[in-house]
């Protein structure tokens, strides 16, 4: 299994474009001060058009968010691509999409959440994207994990991330970092990967405990778990159970769902919907330690 095409690292003076694939804009200050962090780092940021339009709960049309997309990823001088938000949306505009890889230099895409589909489309064509923060969430972030970020970027090494071991040894493989809602919905569909040695790192937010327990069933009823090498679990933040209905919490749900499976599997990683999002580049072999409670991305030299 080949590791994920990795774009050139990025340097000041580069161009980044922002665009809006998924669910409509509301945060604009903090959309604001997330592109003055990159702004601060000497790039150039430009924002895509009608930023304040939405269609229902979407940022526009189907049509105009794929135009989005795809003047950004043809543009020669464009060197990354930051998504505003996530939401919902982005699988609509992947119908009839091709990323003609072929023609183009490969760039940076960057986000999460809802932009889970992008990043595992753009996996599929062979090229790398990073799960982390978009920019209604990055000016959040703690100074260590925007350092992470910019360091993956500019082609510096990233430390491994703590967390909690289940047990079951050391595995190495491709890491799949997605949000657990988001790929359940790709599962047979084109857009699915190929999971087999994969190391699957998931997260999700405002699930109650039953939805990720009927979500993580369809996984074991797919068969894909049967094919993962292991998984790396990040926040499921505010997915309490609903007040005065009998229910297990999250936590005893993926202990259930996931333990009997054999892998390794690391938990509360600090990636995803919570406090921190540590970025995880999609398509770069990885090393998950469930002994430990590690994950360390493997650092590739940029070419």
């Amino acid at each position: 299994m080949k590791s994920r095409i990795l774009p050139a690292p990025l340097k000041p003076g580069d161009l980044l474009k922002v665009i809006t694939p998924s669910g409509a804009l509301r945060e604009f200050d903090a959309l604001q001060a997330s592109i003055e962090i990159w702004r601060s780092r000497g790039y150039r940021v430009e924002v895509c058009d009608h930023l304040n339009y939405n269609w229902g709960y979407l940022a526009h049309k189907d049509e105009n968010r794929r135009h989005q997309l795809a003047e950004a990823w043809h543009d020669p001088e464009c060197r990354g691509i930051l998504c505003a938000r996530g939401g919902f949306g982005s699988t609509r505009i992947l119908e009839n999409w091709s990323w003609e890889t072929n023609l183009l230099t490969p760039k940076w895409l960057i986000g999460f959440s809802d932009i889970t589909a992008l990043l595992w489309s753009l996996y599929n064509a062979g090229i790398s994207g990073l799960h982390g923060a978009v920019l209604t969430t990055l000016a959040n972030e703690p100074s260590w994990s925007v350092e992470r970020l910019f360091n993956w970027v500019e082609g510096r090494p990233v430390a491994p991330l703590k967390g909690c071991g289940w047990g079951g040894g050391v595995v190495s493989g491709l890491l799949l970092p997605g949000n657990l809602t988001v790929a359940t919905h790709l599962l047979h569909t084109p857009l699915q990967p190929d999971f087999d040695g994969v190391i699957l790192a998931l997260e999700d937010v405002t699930e109650a405990p039953y939805r990720i327990d009927r979500m993580l069933t369809q996984w074991r009823l797919s068969g894909v778990f049967t094919k993962v090498k292991g998984i790396a679990l990040g926040s499921f933040t505010k997915c309490e159970p609903p007040a005065n209905v009998p229910s297990f919490s999250v936590e005893e749900v993926l202990r259930d769902r996931l333990a009997d499976l054999n892998i390794p599997i690391v938990s509360d990683l600090p990636f995803g919907h919570g406090e921190e999002n540590a970025v995880l580049p999609v398509g770069i072999y990885a090393t998950l330690d469930a002994d430990l409670g590690i994950l360390d991305c493997t650092f590739n030299n940029f070419a």
